[in-house]
């Protein structure tokens, strides 16, 4: 089974986009939005949803006011201030389990909530595995194990060989637990400044990990220069650029209408990225 992540340093490079048309172009294969905290693959596929699972990730304190004796030492504990007036804000409490261990009477509770959902749902493309997280709620990173781990499944019970993955933006816990053990990460970029420097910090992140990396560059004709500049770069790293894709006002009319721009046709776009997709299937031995 081949895993390909597709992410970028920083948001806004097109890296849903790419994901969707490469959803058109790919067969036999599983979808996988690991952006939970903002997933945004949905609008362009528009899944009919299969199976819906709670997602308990995290603990929350109450305080059972019957019991309470009103020492304030939970008040006192709590680095956080989300207890006041022997009651604990839900927002604030980080879920430390400070008070619950501290209070002498056990007038503290800590129970796990339900955080988010997970989801199963068909499209015109394939299945799609994906997920939301709560407002403010944590354990991203978890989750994204959860959705990953769904998708490995699906793709067992029905036979497929491709799982790909849009993954979430940045370095942080959620991009961890998405490229962890994953086949192939194409870093989708963009060539402005941030772009550029986003892009070493993603890509050294994968080399921590040992995930082999491949190169996309989005919008590369707006600035040609700083597209020469990350191509060198690239170059000095040893990493393959498999995709240069143009400017196309195609692109943003397509995805005004919630739709992705391969089906436009004579799209400039469209034209490099099936031709990225014709690289990644050396990758994909097929």
């Amino acid at each position: 089974m081949f895993e390909l992540l597709v992410i970028s340093g920083k948001g806004g490079t097109g890296k849903t986009s790419l994901v969707g048309a490469l959803a058109m172009l790919a067969k036999n294969k599983v979808l996988v939005d690991c952006d939970v905290d903002a997933p945004d693959l949905h609008l362009l596929l528009h899944p009919e949803e299969e199976s819906s699972n709670e997602f308990w990730g995290g603990y929350k304190a109450s305080i059972n006011i019957e019991r309470c004796t009103r020492c304030g030492l939970c008040e006192e504990a709590c680095r956080f201030e989300a207890i006041k007036d022997f009651r604990i804000h839900p927002v604030f409490c980080e879920g430390c389990g400070v008070c619950f261990r501290l209070c002498p009477v056990g007038a503290v509770e800590f129970k796990q909530l339900a955080v988010g959902y997970w989801y199963i749902s068909r499209t015109n493309f394939g299945p799609l595995v994906h997920a939301r997280l709560g407002v403010g709620e944590e354990n991203s990173g978890k989750l994204v194990t959860v959705v990953r781990q769904a998708a490995r499944n699906l793709a067992r019970e029905r036979g497929l060989n491709l799982i790909i993955i849009d993954g979430p933006p940045g370095i942080g816990c959620p991009v961890i637990s998405s490229l962890t053990g994953v086949s192939l990460a194409l870093v989708v970029t963009e060539p402005t400044v941030a772009g550029k420097h986003d892009l070493e910090r993603v890509i050294n992140l994968a080399r921590h990990f040992r995930v082999p990396t491949v190169i996309a560059i989005n919008k590369f004709d707006l600035a040609l220069e700083k597209s020469e500049e990350i191509e060198k770069y690239c170059a000095q790293q040893g990493l393959e650029i498999v995709g240069k894709i143009p400017f196309d006002e195609e692109v943003n009319r397509a995805l005004s209408r919630g739709q992705s721009f391969l089906t436009v046709k004579h799209s400039k776009a469209a034209c490099a990225v099936t031709s990225l997709w014709e690289k990644l299937q050396v990758r994909l031995g097929s």
